[in-house]
């Protein structure tokens, strides 16, 4: 049975463009998909007459409304309840998708998410988690941004999702996990750190390695690397714009001189491929994990690459049953 994704279409700043586009390379590329665009159906229709597609994998579900970035999530959420990323979710809700995509408001995601998906029974908050890349690979950042203020309790399940995902998605045997902290030694840290460190030591269903400093975390030393919002989301916007400078700066480098740019030439290839290991974008978006469903948020400025990527992410997740991994996983320890 292929596995249905709902697509927000109005959702992110290159919308509906990117989103659609995207869209349509998902359903020409990934086997046993099929994809649904929410949005306004006018616009949308208008974009899919430039591609060609399966008819059959991609259809239009019409949106009247659309939430912006500046709206205040849990009235517009409740407001305007033919927008896409309402209407979207609902049908995870119904069994219509199994899984949603959108690039719009963080905000209005977390709320729709837990209202009309609602959470599994056991968990007490939803992180975002996402993929960030490392020398080793890539690593999983969770939370990113969905709660700013956490307990320890809440850190605690977040490292034992975060492990289910590494270890059922990316493949990794016993995933090493660690905490973001200021040091390596204990003692150092916050409250929230100081109290989460020994739950974490103590858990003895995750391989809990340590603090994690962040200088640890572009080596890959942890694949876990858990934290709340707050100071995850500074880490991924620092990552991301960090990246992007030194790209910038690399490029502007490679073609300050005669010399420089026939090297560039010779090299060209190999820097390509390195860059693209470092490209966020190639890894997708951040799921909303401990939903009853699949919701996952990707960046405002996505392109299609990002949307291909977090379509083809739900795949997996879907084809894994990860929920029902995590549903599994609590029932076991209650």
């Amino acid at each position: 049975m292929a596995v249905k994704v709902s697509v927000d279409a109005m959702g992110g700043d290159n919308a509906p463009q990117e989103i659609v586009k995207g869209a349509v390379k998902a359903v020409n590329e990934i086997n046993n998909l099929e994809v649904i665009l929410v949005g306004k159906e006018e616009l949308v229709n208008a974009e899919l007459q430039k591609y060609e597609y399966s008819k059959d994998k991609l259809k239009v579900v019409n949106a009247t409304e659309v939430i912006g970035f500046n709206e205040a999530p849990a009235v517009a959420v409740k407001s305007k309840r033919d927008s896409s990323i309402v209407v979207g979710m609902k049908m995870v809700r119904t069994g219509e998708a199994d899984a949603f995509v959108s690039a719009g408001s963080t905000g209005a995601i977390l709320v729709g998410g837990l209202a009309y998906i609602g959470r599994i029974k056991g968990i007490e908050r939803t992180p975002l988690a996402t993929l960030i890349p490392t020398e080793k690979g890539a690593s999983l950042l969770i939370d990113c941004g969905a709660n700013v203020d956490a307990r320890p309790s809440h850190l605690v399940q977040f490292a034992k999702m975060g492990s289910l995902y590494m270890e059922n998605l990316c493949n990794i045997k016993n995933p090493k996990v660690g905490i973001v902290n200021i040091g390596t030694e204990e003692e150092k840290g916050n409250a929230l750190v100081k109290e989460t460190f020994p739950l974490l030591k103590e858990c003895k269903s995750i391989n809990f390695a340590g603090s994690c400093e962040a200088r640890d975390i572009p080596k890959g030393d942890f694949d876990v690397i858990v934290c709340e919002g707050f100071v995850g989301n500074v880490i991924l916007k620092l990552y991301e714009g960090l990246a992007k400078t030194l790209v910038k700066k690399i490029k502007a480098g490679l073609m300050s001189t005669t010399i420089s740019k026939i090297g560039a030439l010779l090299s060209k290839k190999a820097i390509k491929n390195t860059m693209k290991s470092f490209d966020v974008s190639e890894y997708g978006g951040a799921p909303l994990l401990g939903l009853k469903g699949l919701a996952v948020k990707t960046h405002g400025s996505s392109t299609h690459i990002e949307i291909y990527n977090s379509i083809k992410q739900c795949v997996t997740f879907t084809e894994n049953d990860i929920n029902g991994k995590i549903k599994n996983f609590l029932s076991n320890e209650m």
